[in-house]
């Protein structure tokens, strides 16, 4: 299995609107071979901000995958390049984490 967590963050007052194409991209995501896991989570409200928030320009995404090879078609698939394109303007930066589980 490869979890992912993902870190975008946002161009400032710009999260809604990208949380906006994220939602809407994800039961095409949620349909591909291989997934297990894909959403979208913030800061937990009623949590006092620390070094360890995000912020409320960014989200983080939650992702699980039966493997490596779902990961990559995920990555190479056309409602992917879609989403990226309608985003790329919006994007401040974006980090990526590809994790295994420990054995």
């Amino acid at each position: 299995m490869i979890h992912v967590i993902a870190i975008l963050t946002a161009k400032p007052g710009l999260r809604a609107q990208m949380l906006e194409l994220f939602t809407a991209n994800c039961p095409a995501v949620l349909a591909e071979a291989g997934c297990i896991e894909y959403g979208a989570t913030i800061d937990a409200a009623g949590v006092p901000p620390s070094k360890a928030s995000f912020g409320p320009d960014t989200f983080v995404v939650v992702e699980k995958w039966e493997s490596l090879a779902a990961l990559q078609a995920h990555a190479a698939a056309p409602h992917m390049a879609a989403y990226g394109a309608k985003t790329k303007e919006m994007v401040a930066s974006r980090m990526i984490h590809i994790l295994e589980p420990v054995t």
